[in-house]
């Protein structure tokens, strides 16, 4: 925990800047714990993630990480993808919009906290549920190599394989990509490692 490396974050933000500033106050005034993850702001309840705060071009949010758990009573919460599974975010565009939300905003975090207290967990899907494209099945099925040192590798990174050969929209993209990682599969990495 430390909160000079979060004001230094705040410092350099370029455009939310002040929403960013409100939101840690928010995050603070609901009892959670400053730290700093992932390159944002986290806070967190007895070492668990509850909530981060990021801020993009068009938006600032603040990003549950359980928050497919929450009942969005407000109907507020917006999953950033498809491929997303268990966080939900609730954006804003303006500072002003945070202070008139101010007391959702802490009721959706206190809920948060209920729901951390409660140790509830999100059921992920298994990488089994993801569909593997033609063009890596074809791959897995004339190389047994690569085949084993996929099936080696940890769920997580088998997703992410799985999630970017699909992004694709072209067969010969996809298949490129395959081609492209496959060495990595080899050597036992993940689609990010070095």
């Amino acid at each position: 925990m430390n909160p000079k490396v979060v004001d230094r974050f705040l410092d350099r933000a370029k455009k939310w800047k002040q929403g960013m500033t409100l939101l840690r106050e928010i995050c603070l005034d609901c009892g959670l714990t400053e730290e700093f993850k992932w390159m944002h702001p986290c806070y967190t309840l007895q070492g668990k993630n509850v909530v981060l705060i990021h801020g993009f071009k068009e938006y600032c949010a603040l990003l549950f990480h359980k928050g497919v758990l929450l009942k969005d009573t407000n109907n507020m919460l917006i999953q950033q993808t498809e491929n997303v599974q268990a966080a939900r975010q609730l954006r804003f565009t303006s500072l002003q919009e945070i202070l008139d939300l101010k007391p959702t905003i802490k009721a959706y975090i206190f809920e948060a906290i209920e729901v951390e207290k409660a140790g509830l967990e999100v059921t992920l899907k298994k990488t089994s549920e993801f569909k593997i494209p033609d063009e890596f099945k074809k791959a897995l099925d004339n190389n047994p190599d690569v085949r084993d040192a996929f099936h080696s590798l940890t769920p997580g990174r088998q997703r992410g394989y799985l999630l970017y050969f699909s992004q694709a929209k072209q067969s010969a993209t996809r298949t490129n990509r395959v081609e492209k990682y496959i060495p990595k599969i080899l050597q036992g990495k993940g689609l990010n490692d070095k």
